[in-house]
């Protein structure tokens, strides 16, 4: 039976899709995949990209600019990188909150080298600024710069080499229109199969060396909340309990335990999600309930409920959002063992019989 405490401790959520030092290491995350042979899942935007790639190849020019979205921990960095190596270039790598000026951007661009791939991440957080500088970088491999004031101004017209943009963002729409439009392929990246967690749970444990069962595997990536960051992260932290409990080899038992010490139970919820699911039930009886109210309730910021705990909760089916606020489902419910709220809930009828 998983204990459920009473504290949200939203910093230290195992099954947040952020990533966090630990998970890419000191250098160079080990488990990253540099080939598309290598990478597991989403198999439509693989299809695409190496014909894409191949193309480019052949013809002798750059890639066109890729727009990459999805949920956070599907890979979108990932891809940047194999894009890189499937061309056979460099890749700089940097974040839409990272260029704060124009000659941010401008440094980036000009010390690109020909072909080379430019990985923004968050590009939906890039400033107007900025974008107005990327808009003939991306048509015309060409930035204009003025330097001075008045009638000291100066214009400088300076060319690029060809480079490949690859754009990643978790809300493709927040970026505008000049900008989505310039992007020639734009790929989705859905959440991943049980089946394609363990595979990438196994590849994983391959790589540092860890004995894992089968069962093991599928158990872990089945609470992964489809993401290939949480399951490589839940990995880590199953080998710790196999090593104290089943001589370093993680079965299913050992996998069941460890996973439910950490408070994440069969369908990845943790202590934060069913707090607040249960919140809305005993005290909104079900809801509607405004995002503030819900906020204030549960002692968490509205952007963090708003961001973090509601995507994979309307994903999975357990909480929707109406105009007049969020309520449970009755799957939910179902899930936490309590009565759903409206199931008593007789309509109103006009006239009697």
């Amino acid at each position: 039976m998983i204990e459920f405490s009473d504290e949200l401790d939203f910093e230290n959520r195992i099954v947040d899709t952020t990533e966090i030092p630990e998970d890419s290491g000191e250098n160079e995350n080990p488990l990253r995949p540099k080939t598309l042979d290598d990478y597991i899942g989403q198999e439509n935007v693989k299809e695409n990209l190496r014909i894409f790639i191949d193309a480019a190849k052949q013809r002798g020019e750059s890639l066109d600019h890729v727009l990459l979205y999805g949920p956070p921990g599907l890979g979108k960095t990932t891809l940047s990188g194999i894009i890189a190596n499937e061309l056979g270039v460099s890749v700089r790598i940097t974040s839409g909150p990272a260029i704060e000026k124009p000659g941010d951007l401008a440094s980036l661009l000009t010390n690109l080298n020909q072909g080379d791939v430019l990985f923004i991440d968050e590009i939906h957080r890039l400033s107007r600024a900025v974008e107005e500088i990327l808009y003939p970088s991306m048509e015309d491999f060409a930035i204009d710069i003025i330097t001075g004031k008045g009638q000291m101004a100066t214009s400088y017209h300076l060319p690029l080499p060809k480079f490949t943009l690859v754009g990643a963002t978790t809300r493709a729409g927040q970026l505008t229109a000049p900008l989505r439009d310039r992007f020639g392929v734009v790929l989705r990246l859905e959440l991943y199969t049980t089946e394609e967690l363990a595979q990438i749970v196994e590849r994983s444990a391959s790589i540092l060396s860890i004995e894992i069962e089968h069962e093991g595997a599928v158990e872990i990536a089945s609470r992964s909340r489809g993401t290939p960051r949480i399951a490589n992260r839940f990995l880590k932290r199953v080998r710790d309990f196999a090593q104290v409990m089943s001589d370093g080899v993680i079965t299913l038992e050992t996998a069941k335990i460890a996973l439910e010490k950490l408070g994440v139970d069969e369908l990845g919820l943790d202590n934060n999600d069913r707090r607040m699911l249960e919140a809305i039930v005993k005290f909104y009886n079900g809801g509607p309930v405004g995002l503030e109210t819900l906020a204030a309730a549960i002692g968490e910021e509205a952007v963090t409920i708003e961001d973090v705990y509601e995507p994979y909760l309307m994903q999975i089916g357990f909480l929707s959002r109406t105009p007049r606020g969020r309520c449970i489902t009755a799957k939910a419910c179902e899930h936490l063992k309590m009565d759903f709220p409206g199931a008593d809930n007789s309509q109103p009828t006009l006239f009697n019989n």
